[in-house]
């Protein structure tokens, strides 16, 4: 697959949009009064709402999110107030994530923030078209994730 120029490249058109959406995340973050939610923490944030309490690989993995950048990720959120590392009760060598009061109650801020935020960045594209390139995002990374491609 040849690129004649970089409007016609999906690397760079994917690359520019996650730029422009994490920059509109941000602001949509701060205008909601929730500073201390970053975008990277979005999909730890919303699987800890759901799931109340994993070991750091779980969460990972159920957050989409590499085991090299879990640590930082969560040293990070640690530092912001959100999650809290608690011992295993069921291994002594391994914690559990879990979320503080500033996390539990940043749910409903952040989850408006990141809607609204959404609605106004994909405004005028139908649902059709959505669906669409969701599914083709999803193959991207069904592919990315295949032998060979890590």
């Amino acid at each position: 697959m040849m690129f004649q120029s970089l409007k016609n490249c999906p690397y760079y058109l994917v690359s520019r949009v996650y730029l422009a959406v994490t920059s509109a995340l941000k602001k949509g973050m701060a205008s909601s009064g929730v500073n201390n939610v970053k975008p990277a923490y979005i999909g730890a944030l919303f699987t800890l709402w759901s799931e109340k309490s994993l070991r750091p690989s779980e969460l990972g993995r159920k957050a989409g999110l590499e085991p090299s950048s879990m640590t930082g990720l969560l040293d990070r959120m640690e530092r912001d107030n959100l999650v809290k590392r608690t011992p295993d009760p069921q291994d002594r060598r391994a914690s559990r994530i879990e979320l503080t009061t500033d996390g539990l109650s940043a749910k409903g801020p952040v989850r408006e923030a990141v809607t609204q935020t959404l609605d106004t960045l994909f405004a005028g594209i139908p649902d059709t078209d959505l669906e669409t390139t969701k599914r083709v995002l999803r193959t991207v990374l069904i592919n990315c994730s295949k032998e060979g491609m890590k």
